[in-house]
Order: structure tokens, then sequence, then C-alpha cells
């Protein structure tokens, strides 16, 4: 229910006004997004790579409907991919295509995203098409067969273990060529498309994981879930295959524990780290991912409010 509730408050434009408008809330958002500018991301990535950690950018909007902000997400991006090819980092970005204009003008979308993946192959650099909704699914995937064919090889895409279709989906990547993130899903979707259970879509990840890690092209395995990593790991070693054939992609502020352990145990490790005005719904969807998430930032809140003598209460209690 807890999950269910916070996925609707992601989408719930008075929440995310009520939120947005409150005292502190963007020193909430801080913990899980890098910052509003460019700038910011810019600075956490080279943060992150000194700490031998991979990074993938991604500019956060989605849902757009006019033409001038979809325009305005593309220059974004060309001027991402030239920042971060000449300070050198080890990075490369990710998008969602109805930042781009997908639900305006296929050819308007074309345009945007045609001038993001050719900057990016000047550069040789990657992008990432984040998978949105499952109304999204086909489009997207159309769309970058579309654009697969058009010879971009520097491009992949996002699967996710709670719809039901994404098997089939991993096989046809599979025998694509293509390069897939594979996660659990942090949308609101009927039965009738996704699994409904944690243990279903858990069991799908891993038999999922294990079809990439086999079969696939250099697939990022991205979860949290200490028990899908377990998973991952036990399978490539009993499989041999090599670390470097694969790569764990985290999200920023969640579980630095496990990230960081995971890269000094030799395995490549890429976080994803968002930036930009459109944090709420991003964090809402963390927060229904994992509530652990949720408990860091009402403590954060209590920390800023007449109420955080409960905070320290609760850390001396832990302490003691």
């Amino acid at each position: 229910m807890l999950r269910g509730t916070l996925i609707f408050l992601s989408g719930n434009r008075l929440a995310r006004r009520i939120a947005t408008r409150a005292p502190g809330a963007r020193t909430m958002a801080r913990r899980f997004v890098a910052g509003e500018t460019l700038d910011d991301g810019m600075r956490v990535a080279a943060q992150l790579n000194g700490a031998g950690m991979k990074v993938t950018l991604d500019y956060l909007g989605e849902s757009v409907s006019n033409r001038e902000e979809a325009t305005a997400a593309a220059d974004m991006y060309v001027d991402m991919i030239d920042r971060i090819a000449n300070q050198g980092l080890d990075a490369n970005v990710s998008l969602k295509l109805t930042q781009m204009g997908q639900d305006m003008d296929a050819a308007f979308l074309r345009q945007n995203v045609g001038r993001v993946i050719e900057r990016a192959r000047e550069h040789d650099m990657f992008v990432r098409f984040d998978m949105e909704s499952s109304s999204h699914t086909q489009p997207t995937i159309d769309f970058f067969r579309s654009l697969w064919n058009e010879g971009f090889r520097n491009i992949g895409i996002v699967l996710q273990s709670y719809m039901r279709r994404s098997e089939q989906d991993v096989r046809d990547a599979n025998e694509l060529g293509a390069r897939v993130r594979l996660c659990k899903g942090a949308y609101r979707e009927p039965d009738e498309v996704a699994f409904q259970e944690k243990r279903q879509v858990d069991e799908n990840f891993v038999r999922l994981a294990g079809m990439l890690l086999e079969n696939g092209n250099y697939p990022g395995i991205a979860t949290h879930d200490e028990a899908m990593i377990d998973a991952a790991t036990r399978f490539v070693q009993d499989h041999g295959i090599a670390r470097d054939a694969f790569e764990f992609q985290m999200l920023y502020g969640v579980r630095r524990d496990v990230q960081q352990r995971l890269a000094e145990a030799g395995y490549t490790v890429r976080i994803y780290v968002p930036f930009g005005g459109a944090w709420y719904p991003y964090l809402m969807r963390r927060m229904a991912e994992r509530p652990a998430n949720m408990f860091f930032i009402v403590k954060a809140v209590l920390r800023e409010s007449p109420l955080r003598f409960l905070v320290r209460r609760s850390d001396n209690g832990r302490q003691s």
C-alpha cells in the first residue's frame, strides 16, 4: 500500500506543488539528486570518478508537453556531452524520451534525440534511453530499433523485471546485440502487464540477469537489493564470466556502503546521477522502491524541525 501511495503521489500535481514549496525540501532531495544545475551534476560526477566509480548523468524531466521545453532539454544534453568529454570524465548520459517530445510528434522526437546521439557519437559516448510507464514501453523499443537500424550503436535501453513482457524483450535485445540496463521498475502498473508481488519481480530479475550476463552485450545490472547482487555475483562466478563483461549500476545516494564494497571487490560500478529542477517525481519513486529511503528523509526533516530531539534520541539509542 505504501509503495502504491508514493508512486501515485509522484505524479500528483498538487502534491508536487506542496512538496517543492516546503521549507527544506531541496535539502532533503540532495541525498539523491546532485543539485539543480549541470555544474552540480559535473561536480558530483568528478567526485564519484575520484572514488573509482563510473557515472551516468541524467537531466531530470519527463512527460514534456511543449516544444520549447523539449528543445531546451536536448540542448542541455548536447552541452552535457561536450562538458563530459572536455573534462575527461568517465561518464555517459541517460535520457527519457517523453522529455524529448515522444508524446508530441515523431519527427520532432527524432530531431531532438538525433542531435544528442549524434553529438555523443562524435565523442564516442554512450546514451541510454530510460524506460518509463508501460504505455511507453513499445514506442520506446520501436524508436530505439529505428535508430539502431540507422546504424547508431552508441545507444541502449532499459528493461524492467516487473514487466511480464521483459523476458522476450531481453531475448530480442540479446539477438540484436544491444546494451540493456536491467532494473526492477518504479511505476504503478496494472496486473495484466506487470508482476505485483515482490517475489515474482525478484525471481524475474534473477532470470533476466542471467540471460543478459550469459548472452548479452555488456549489461548493466541495476539494483541495490543485496539478494539480487549476490545472485548476479554467484552467476558470473559459476559461469566463468569476467568482471569487466558487465557492470553494477546503482543510484546516487542509495546504499553507498554497497557501492563502495562492490568497487573495492573489483566490480565495475556505475552511479546514476540525476540533476535538475524536476526532482520531485524522481524522489518519490526512490522512496517507493525502498522504504528506508523515506525514513532517511523523514529524519532529515526532523533534524531541521522543533522535533529534532527525537532524532538525537534515536541515534543515541542505536549507539548504546
